[in-house]
C-alpha cells in the first residue's frame, strides 16, 4: 500500500458511493449489480479510492469482503457525505422553483397593517424553506435598496396608474383619498363636502420626497382649479398627520383606509369632484423564483378583490 499523499487528493463523489455501496453489500457482485455496472471496473475504482487515500478500506480474500478498521472509521463519514449531496440536489430543485431560498421584502406601513401580515403567516407556514426576510421604509428609501440590490421587491404606495422607470409593477391594492378634519372644523358637519369647500383650507401633508407620485397628483388638483395650497405642516408617518389635523393644525388627504383609526377629535369626509385616487403595489428589478412563488401563492395580482382600502395601516409611505 503507498503512503499518503503530501496533499489532500480530490476524491469524486462517485468513488465514495461505491465505497458506500461495496461496504454495504461486502460482495462486490451484488455491489456492481445495485451501481448497474460490472464487477472489473469497480474492483478498479475501490483500489484507485484506497490509492488515493493511502489505506486500505477492504480486506479481501477469495471468499469473503470485509471493512478493515479504516474502513469501518470511514464508513459513516461516506455515508453522511452522500446524504448532504443528495440533499443538495434536493436544495437546488427547490431554489429553482422558489420553494427554497431568500427573499428580502421591503414594505410601506401602508401595507404592513393587513395584506402583509397574512400573506407572510401563511408563506411561511407553507414554504419554511425561503428566508423571508421584512424591511420597512418609505417608498424613496425602497427605490435607493431595490437600485443597490439590498431588497428584491417593495411594496409602494403611489398615485393610481403611476409607474416608477425601470421597474417591474403589480397592483396591489386600490384606494380613493378622503379629507380629515378636525371635528371642531365648521365642514365637519357636513356628510359629504364639494372641492370648493377646501381649497382654502390650510393643509397636512407629507413631503414630495416621500410619495412623489401621489403628493403631485393631489397639488396638480389644486393647479388645475388655479388654486394654490396652503402647507400648513409636513410630517412622514400617517397617524402623525392624523393626530396634527386632531390637533386643529389644518386639513389632510388621506387614503381612504385610513377611515379605521378613529382618532378622537378627528373625522372623515369623502369629497364630490375630481380626487385622485391611490393604489399600492409590488415592485421589483429582477424577479427570482422565490419572489415569482411567493406573488402565484398569493395571487397577488387579484389580491386586491378581497383586500380593499379598508385594509389598510395609516402611513403615506
Amino acid at each position: 500500500m503507498s503512503k499518503p499523499h503530501a496533499s489532500t487528493p480530490w476524491i469524486e463523489l462517485r468513488l465514495w458511493r461505491q465505497f458506500v455501496t461495496v461496504a454495504e453489500e461486502l460482495h462486490f457482485g451484488r455491489a456492481a449489480l445495485r451501481l448497474h455496472m460490472t464487477q472489473p471496473p469497480l474492483t478498479q475504482a475501490i483500489a484507485q479510492l484506497e490509492r488515493s487515500l493511502g489505506l486500505p478500506l477492504f480486506a479481501r480474500t477469495k471468499r469473503s469482503v470485509q471493512l478493515t478498521p479504516q474502513g469501518l472509521a470511514l464508513l459513516p463519514q461516506a455515508q453522511e457525505l452522500l446524504q448532504r449531496a443528495q440533499g443538495l440536489v434536493v436544495q437546488a430543485r427547490a431554489l429553482a422553483v422558489g420553494e427554497s431560498g431568500r427573499l428580502r421584502l421591503a414594505f410601506v406601513s401602508t401595507v404592513g397593517f393587513s395584506l402583509l401580515p397574512q400573506w407572510v403567516m401563511a408563506f411561511r407556514q407553507e414554504f419554511p424553506g425561503v428566508q423571508l426576510d421584512l424591511v420597512e421604509a418609505t417608498g424613496d428609501v425602497q427605490l435607493q435598496l431595490l437600485k443597490s440590490d439590498e431588497v428584491d421587491a417593495g411594496f409602494v404606495l403611489h398615485a393610481s396608474g403611476f409607474a416608477t422607470a425601470g421597474l417591474q409593477r403589480l397592483t396591489v391594492a386600490q384606494e380613493p383619498l378622503v379629507l380629515a378634519l378636525p371635528e371642531s372644523h365648521p365642514l365637519a358637519k357636513r356628510k359629504t363636502l364639494r372641492l370648493q369647500d377646501v381649497w382654502a383650507q390650510p393643509l397636512v401633508t407629507f413631503p414630495r420626497r416621500i410619495v412623489p407620485s401621489l403628493f403631485d397628483a393631489i397639488f396638480g388638483m389644486y393647479h388645475d382649479a388655479g388654486k394654490l395650497p396652503v402647507v400648513a405642516q409636513e410630517a412622514i408617518q400617517m397617524q402623525t398627520i392624523v393626530n396634527l389635523v386632531s390637533a386643529g393644525l389644518g386639513v389632510a388627504w388621506v387614503p381612504a383606509s385610513v377611515q379605521q383609526f378613529q382618532r378622537p377629535g378627528v373625522v372623515y369626509r369623502s369629497v364630490v369632484g375630481a380626487v385622485p385616487g391611490c393604489e399600492t403595489s409590488l415592485v421589483w428589478q429582477r424577479s427570482s423564483p422565490a419572489l415569482e412563488r411567493f406573488m402565484a401563492f398569493h395571487d397577488i395580482a387579484h389580491a386586491s378583490n378581497g383586500h380593499n382600502a379598508a385594509h389598510a395601516d395609516p402611513s403615506p409611505n
